[in-house]
């Protein structure tokens, strides 16, 4: 049981001493096998995205509290006269278009089935 321990012992002090000579301690390495592709890397918005601003929206910070609506200025309606409408010239009504006119009310707006 005591020869157990002391190898325990042993074997953590081996790994701890191996693994601090290393330069670098990240096991993502190990099993990263992509390549990065060559090229500069450069900020498309190196100031930020034109037209959105930066950080928090304020309406969602505490505290927030709307701009009051601007009051609409009332708006003056002028009246305008309204122009008369000029008369219509009476025009005689010709002899012949009283007489027509009566057949064509008598008619309904359903004309009788044929007959057979």
């Amino acid at each position: 049981m005591r020869h157990r321990r002391i190898v325990l012992i042993a074997s953590v002090l081996t790994c701890g001493l191996t693994l601090g000579g290393c330069e670098s301690m990240d096991p993502s390495e190990w099993f990263n096998t992509k390549k990065p592709l060559p090229g500069d890397r450069k900020a498309v918005f190196p100031e930020g995205v034109p037209g959105v601003p930066q950080g928090v929206p304020a309406d969602l910070v505490q505290g927030y509290q709307p701009p009051p609506e601007p009051v609409p200025e009332p708006r003056v309606v002028e009246a305008k006269p309204k122009a008369k409408p000029k008369p219509r010239p009476k025009q005689p009504a010709a002899p012949g278009t009283e007489q027509q006119q009566a057949p064509a009310q008598s008619q309904s707006a359903f004309p009788d089935p044929p007959r057979r």
